[in-house]
């Protein structure tokens, strides 16, 4: 009968341990799938749009990129955060990338979106999904 309990108690505590590990890997797996779900929607909240940066009526391109930004995000917030951006307090950007405008010549950054002039600077303009954003440095006509 010894021989009978000590298998009994040997049988339970085996199955203790496999339930204990099968317990732990659900709680594993549930935690990876919330990683994974709070993942997708940081990316969801992420939206994208496409910025260039030129010379001249678009002649010369200095850059472009696709950047990446959050629902509400502010044009000239977003600029300062993904190139090297100078501006006023009114929202003027007067450099990009290390490119100056220039008082003397009468060269100015201007920015067009979607092809549009915006009514409002660069400090108000609330981005949108798939926006194509042009700062161009031309002559004032």
């Amino acid at each position: 009968m010894n021989n009978k309990f000590y298998l009994s108690i040997l049988s339970t505590l085996i199955a203790i341990f496999i339930l204990a590990g099968c317990q732990q890997d659900g709680s594993s797996s549930e935690q990876s799938e919330n990683q994974e779900t709070e993942q997708t929607s940081e990316t969801q909240n992420e939206e994208t749009a496409i910025v260039t940066i030129s010379q001249d009526n678009g002649e010369e391109i200095v850059a472009e990129e696709e950047i990446a930004f959050e629902e509400g995000a502010v044009l000239m917030d977003v600029m300062k955060d993904n190139f090297d951006v100078e501006g006023t307090d009114q929202g003027f950007i007067t450099s990009i990338e290390g490119i100056s405008q220039d008082d003397e010549s009468g060269k100015y950054w201007m920015y067009s979106i979607n092809g549009e002039m915006p009514t409002v600077g660069a400090n108000e303009y609330e981005l949108e999904v798939g926006d194509q954003i042009t700062f161009d440095l031309q002559a004032m006509e």
